[in-house]
């Protein structure tokens, strides 16, 4: 009876990235090759030092896919579920033990970060510059968790991120439970998207409030009237941390201000919904008496380009207008015949 040696053990050393590749392609080939023969001799040609099937014939063995028997010289095929206990396992192992240490590290840099913050004397400059979504990201779900009694966030450019949106409510759940109050103002073109809508819901059914706003602001977010996280010149993917307390309470006042011209996202009168049709209109006419581009105009309205062309089509219709140059003639004439009819009203 033939007797096979026992499959290398790769559990007890690391299998590598190129080894798996290998594996998965020309090494694959060679083992159902050889699992079709039952096993193929020593001196074979295809796993000849200088085949080029040699390094994958090596992965094979190394990984204990191939036995060596020693009474006949070939090298026979080993179940791969043997060898798969073998490897994986350990990996896993090593994965979770891993994730536990990530999670302790997270743990520690974070209890050393809320005491960062709070000590007045290690902040670096009252303005710190943060670069890389992820990064900004996770500053601002750390203010969230570190936030003790109010939170402000002006979000333009209409809706939610549907993959942040998750994560981002359940810390402001946290906070709200915590007493702490959140307050986030949008443009009006935030009341047509569906992730924004399910987020008011969640937030205003635990004390939240949101509003919106015809007019364009920038991104703010505000936590206990002590840090300000606003965009930085060199763009989105870079936030500028305001701690500095004048600037602070300046920013907090051209919220204020924009809440109070603000309307309640949770208003759903036929009025109210009339009054935010009428702003939208009224900021896309000063947006083509200003001469923004569209993509610049839709920005500022918070909405995509296509809708932006949607609202000057619906101008053209209501002013009978063929073309953008007889659209501003035609708004030109009723804004001066209504300024002409106003001052005969005075007279």
């Amino acid at each position: 009876m033939t007797k096979r040696k026992e499959p290398n053990s790769a559990g007890g050393r690391a299998v590598t990235k190129e080894e798996r590749e290998l594996l998965e392609t020309s090494g694959a080939k060679l083992f159902e090759y050889i699992v079709g023969h039952g096993g193929i001799p020593g001196d074979d040609p295809l796993i000849a030092a200088d085949s080029p099937e040699h390094d994958a014939f090596d992965v094979l063995v190394k990984l204990g896919l191939l036995a060596h028997d020693s009474s006949s010289g070939a090298f026979l095929p080993v179940d791969p579920s043997i060898v798969s206990s073998q490897i994986v396992a350990p990996i896993g192992q090593r994965g979770a033990e891993l994730l536990k240490e990530s999670s302790a590290w997270a743990n520690a840099l974070s209890d050393l970060a809320l005491s960062w913050r709070r000590s007045p004397g290690t902040k670096h400059g009252p303005f710190t510059e943060i670069h890389g979504r992820d990064t900004i990201n996770e500053f601002l779900e750390s203010l969230v968790a570190d936030a003790r009694m109010e939170l402000l966030a002006a979000q333009p450019n209409a809706g939610r991120s549907t993959t942040r949106f998750p994560q981002v409510t359940e810390g402001e759940l946290r906070a709200m439970a915590r007493g702490v109050s959140i307050r986030t103002l949008y443009q009006h073109a935030a009341r047509r998207s569906t992730p924004t809508h399910a987020y008011v819901s969640t937030v205003s059914s635990h004390g939240g409030e949101v509003r919106t706003l015809d007019e364009f602001f920038n991104r703010m977010v505000v936590v206990d009237r002590e840090v300000v996280v606003i965009p930085s010149a060199e763009g989105e993917v870079t936030a500028l941390v305001v701690r500095e307390q004048s600037v602070v309470a300046y920013l907090v006042d051209i919220f204020e201000r924009a809440w109070e011209r603000a309307r309640p996202f949770t208003n759903r009168e036929l009025g109210t919904v009339h009054a935010i049709a009428d702003e939208q209109r009224e900021m896309t006419i000063r947006m083509l008496i200003q001469g923004h581009a569209d993509p610049s105009a839709a920005k500022r309205l918070g909405v995509s380009p296509r809708t932006y062309a949607g609202y000057v089509a619906d101008l053209k219709d209501e002013y009978d207008a063929q073309t953008r140059f007889q659209l501003g003639y035609a708004m030109g004439q009723r804004d001066a015949a209504e300024r002409t009819s106003g001052g005969d009203e005075q007279r």
